[in-house]
């Protein structure tokens, strides 16, 4: 398996690359050459979003008229979401890239040619230290088959100009030039559970402790809000869990029949159960620590667990909120210096 100009392996990048294969695709290529249990894959890199860019551009302008957009211009964002979107989905991809992403889709499902697909956005913007895309781009779970991947790849493509993330850009001033999209192509994890994991409390900031949180099947439901998953608090050294909240799971988010995810109504018995065993607590536990050692700083983890048990990180990326309030100013400036220090001892002149 070769990486080429337009799609590389995971095995090939790290987090270097995130300016052509997106913060979503140098986490998982980091991921996987730290020897982090990650499900194989490929990105498709932003020089053919590029390239696909460009030729539409040929026949009608795009990013002039996305930085032409105020921010509180909602109608006129909506309008011309709509239009890009529909342009990007609709335009067939050009002949050698096409049959160069069929080639890679037979090399990673082999034998299995419908072994079912997550294709995720991957935009390098996204999953930045200082800010986040995340969220705002699209992701297609249990895509099956060739044609249907491509045509996922062309959505997440589309969905770059979706109204959150035209708004987000405008309201930023994110310069057009500077914005692309990669995609992650990727088998697809058959949870039996899955979730996150914060290795600092996402409350109170404390480091000493790693906060996972996880729900029957997909983690989609998870990250959607449509459960509230099971809480847990553990040390980070001792491995004592502090905390342990079971949730009622009404529901779950399942592959479909047909393709794509169905949301189900969890049996009585499940509702109430632990989505994971203290062993499993334990082994993500360690894994949490890995990774925050890796990186060196703590980090925000989606991990999945298969019907056999077997235990994937689909992403890990900076955790922002504590990191921007340590890096926060403890007073705001002043036009003069001494009246901290005036401060500091009662006012006294």
């Amino acid at each position: 398996m070769r990486s080429s100009e337009n799609v590389s392996w995971f095995t090939d990048i790290s987090l270097r690359d995130r300016p052509s294969v997106g913060g979503k695709g140098g986490s998982l290529g980091e991921l996987t050459r730290a020897g982090i249990e990650v499900p194989p894959g490929f990105v498709v890199r932003t020089t053919a979003f590029d390239r696909f860019l460009s030729a539409l551009e040929k026949q009608e302008s795009i990013r002039p008229k996305v930085e032409a957009l105020q921010e509180h211009e909602l109608e006129r964002i909506k309008s011309l979401s709509g239009q890009l979107r529909a342009q990007f989905e609709d335009a067939p991809l050009p002949t050698e890239l096409q049959a160069e992403l069929v080639a890679r889709h037979h090399e990673l499902c082999g034998d299995a040619q419908d072994a079912p697909l997550a294709i995720r956005s991957s935009a390098t913007t996204e999953d930045a230290e200082d800010a986040s895309f995340a969220g705002l781009q699209d992701t297609y779970l249990w895509v099956a088959g060739a044609e249907n991947a491509l045509r996922s790849v062309r959505s997440c493509w589309a969905s770059l100009y979706s109204i959150p993330s035209i708004a987000y850009r405008r309201k930023h001033g994110i310069p057009e030039g500077g914005v692309s999209m990669a995609v992650v192509v990727q088998r697809m994890v058959d949870a039996r559970s899955s979730g996150v994991m914060f290795t600092r409390s996402p409350l109170t900031g404390d480091r000493s402790v790693i906060t996972i949180e996880g729900a029957w099947g997909l983690g989609s439901a998870v990250v959607s809000g449509e459960v509230t998953p099971d809480h847990f608090v553990i040390a980070k050294i001792t491995g004592e869990i502090s905390v342990r909240e079971i949730r009622d799971k009404h529901v779950r988010h399942a592959p479909s029949p047909v393709g794509g995810t169905i949301e189900l109504e969890n049996p009585a018995d499940l509702r109430h159960a632990p989505c994971v065993s203290d062993d499993e607590l334990a082994a993500l536990r360690d894994i949490a620590r890995k990774v925050e050692r890796h990186y060196g700083r703590p980090q925000d983890i989606e991990w999945a667990i298969d019907r056999s048990g077997k235990i994937f990180l689909l992403q890990s990326r900076p955790e922002t909120v504590w990191c921007a309030k340590d890096h926060a100013p403890v007073a705001k400036p002043k036009a003069n210096p001494l009246h901290h220090v005036m401060n500091i001892f009662g006012g006294r002149r």
